[in-house]
């Protein structure tokens, strides 16, 4: 594992500090690494999303009703509906 050394504001070394004295983090560089893996894992879904999008944008319109679509996506998620 590498080092990094950082320069924060006080109000941000404060914050920092406050969360390691929690149950969930053991140090301040344990709530920063916590921080990082959120903002790749977060990162890494929107370029997920993204594919998608731009992947349903290049297969063009569709043809199905959005009745269709409703139930498409109901019966793939599980949900029945009585109607």
């Amino acid at each position: 594992m590498s080092t990094m050394n950082l320069a924060l504001s006080d109000v941000a070394q404060d914050w920092v500090e406050q969360q390691a004295q929690t149950d969930r983090y053991d140090t301040p560089a344990d709530y920063v690494r916590d921080l990082i893996e959120r903002d790749r894992i977060r990162h890494a879904k929107i370029l997920a999303m993204q594919k998608l999008v731009d992947e349903a944008i290049a297969s063009g319109p569709g043809n199905r009703t959005m009745a269709e679509l409703l139930k498409e996506a109901q019966a793939r998620a599980g949900v029945s509906r009585g109607v």
